[in-house]
């Protein structure tokens, strides 16, 4: 069997509150723009010649959408959850993806993303000539859900 390679890609963090941990996955999956569709994961290559689309993706309801993600949900209130991706570039060749979620803020996911990617470059071989990274905090109330993704198309 024969796959498409995308084309497109688009990065986003998103957070959501609910009654219930799933349903503010499924609220964070909304906001994001990826509710009505079927993500289906893959692991950390970003194909070459893929173009973000930084105004989102009109995905067909549906539609089966290669996604590299991190998701953090949590029914303790005062918690503080967090998520980030980021994408290293290579130079006019392929990208590596690269996400965390868990207990931290914002800033520390960041961190974590960015040196999971500089590590994979180094694993490589290859020079890191550009990164982009999303990140979302969240302070739970009742069910909270935390999202970063690269969803591809």
């Amino acid at each position: 069997m024969k796959f498409a390679q995308p084309q497109r890609f688009m990065i986003v963090a998103s957070a959501a509150e609910a009654n219930h941990a799933l349903t503010a996955f499924d609220a964070a999956l909304l906001n994001a723009g990826l509710g009505n569709v079927n993500l289906v994961r893959l692991s950390s290559i970003l194909p070459p010649g893929c173009r973000e689309e930084e105004n989102g993706i009109d995905f067909p309801p549906g539609s089966f959408v290669p996604t590299a993600y991190g998701t953090f949900s949590s029914e303790v209130k005062g918690e503080h959850i967090a998520a980030a991706v980021g994408i290293g570039f290579t130079a006019g060749s392929f990208g590596v993806i690269m996400e965390h979620a868990g207990y931290c803020s914002a800033g520390a996911a960041r961190n974590k993303v960015e040196a999971m990617i500089e590590e994979a470059f180094l694993n490589r071989g290859l020079i890191l000539n550009g990164l982009k990274i999303r990140t979302v905090e969240h302070k739970v109330e009742k069910a909270g859900a935390v999202l970063a993704v690269v969803a591809l198309w």
